[in-house]
């Protein structure tokens, strides 16, 4: 009988793959088959041995994507073999990764898995732009919030919370509904001057940063033809991508 695998999840980062940590950089090394996204630089994949397979399954918001229904029996077959299986994410696998469904599917089943966390875009993306994304005169927090809710489910951002909470707000997936957001806030009460910044392909040679407000945000993000990849950061801070943290904005 042969015996059971196990699976790493590991995270890839931002984008630039000199931000893969040593111990994503080993798993890689081990590995007997890896399943790589769509988002993931392919740079990172030099560290894979030679002859292993390697099997996309892409997931990019807007476009075609290999479904979470395929993904998952691919995981469970690839263990269930004997194979070590290196899942690498983009980001951190555990912030808007599906990380911790994967590993609950997995373990129901009785499969071995390991974590291995990535530098999420969340923060680096600001960071690279300049942007502090906590500030003690700025903003004493920061939010992390998905712009692209579960399908099918009712809307459970209570955005007029976060139009109040005087924190830094990073949007992950928020370009594609970036007029909603925008709505959201405005009804919720933030003000129309709030910085916004638009940062895309964080940390790679492609990187550029759009900065508006938030009364203009959709129709600069548009103007601008900003994509996803791309993650949003609301608030005083955001300033910080033309200046200093918690500049102004031309509004």
């Amino acid at each position: 009988m042969t015996a059971r695998g196990r699976v790493i999840l590991v995270g890839a980062g931002p984008g630039d793959p000199e931000l893969l940590t040593l111990k994503a950089v080993g798993a890689l090394q081990r590995a007997d088959v890896v399943l790589v996204d769509d988002l993931v630089d392919r740079r990172a994949l030099a560290h894979v041995r030679p002859g292993v397979r390697i099997i996309a399954v892409g997931k990019r918001g807007g476009t075609p994507s290999t479904r979470q229904e395929q993904i998952d029996p691919l995981l469970l077959g690839e263990a269930l073999a004997g194979n070590l299986v290196v899942r690498l994410k983009g980001g951190d696998p555990f912030l808007f990764g599906r990380g911790g469904e994967e590993a609950a599917m997995l373990r129901a089943a009785g499969i071995t898995v390991e974590v291995v966390p990535g530098v999420t875009s969340g923060i680096a993306a600001p960071m690279a732009a300049g942007i502090s994304v906590t500030h003690r005169d700025a903003s004493p927090g920061v939010i992390f919030v998905t712009g692209h809710e579960k399908e099918g489910h009712a809307e459970r951002v209570d955005w007029h919370a976060l139009a109040h909470c005087r924190l830094t707000l990073v949007i992950y997936m928020g370009i594609l509904n970036a007029a909603k957001v925008q709505r959201r806030l405005l009804d919720g009460g933030l003000d129309p001057a709030t910085p916004v910044a638009a940062i895309q392909s964080a940390t790679l040679p492609g990187q550029r940063v759009v900065t508006a407000t938030l009364g203009r945000m959709a129709a600069e993000l548009a103007a601008q033809a900003v994509t996803s990849p791309a993650i949003l950061v609301i608030g005083a801070v955001a300033g910080g991508a033309a200046g200093q943290p918690g500049a102004p904005a031309d509004s």
